[in-house]
């Protein structure tokens, strides 16, 4: 099975739920703090992949939820620019294995990349992988 790293955030529900059907389906999993991983500009953007620009953004960020941010209103270097400067805007979770970097959790396209048990993909039907919760504590960003 595949070795994955998961960034997310610390205290996240919903991460904990994806990280166990990963796990479920045989996966080792190691679990990093995206709140506070030192991101460079290229290396956030090799997660993104061919997603749309506004899609790069974590839609139950506190600032897109209020409207503050509106992701279709920025182009590819504010939108890195906004990322770098505020983790909490970055849509999650990024994941990587064998060289390949996501960014979101999709069950299909994860079964398509490193192949999901058939008692994960049963699991994945019932579930809500798409909700958000509050860390438990405030983490450090990068200075």
């Amino acid at each position: 099975m595949a070795q994955i790293t998961f960034y997310s955030k610390p205290g996240c529900m919903t991460a904990a739920k994806q990280i166990e059907l990963l796990q479920q389906s045989g996966h080792n999993v190691e679990v990093r703090d995206l709140l506070v991983h030192c991101w460079t500009g290229e290396e956030l953007i090799s997660y993104f992949g061919d997603l749309p620009v506004r899609e790069w953004f974590n839609e139950k960020s506190p600032r897109v939820k209020s409207g503050e941010i509106d992701p279709a209103a920025f182009n590819r270097e504010a939108t890195l620019t906004l990322l770098l400067a505020d983790h909490l805007l970055i849509r999650r979770p990024l994941m990587e294995s064998d060289g390949t970097r996501l960014c979101g959790f999709d069950p299909a396209t994860l079964h398509a990349w490193v192949g999901l048990s058939a008692a994960g993909l049963e699991t994945s039907a019932k579930e809500d992988y798409g909700s958000c919760s509050q860390p438990t504590s405030a983490p450090q960003l990068c200075p």
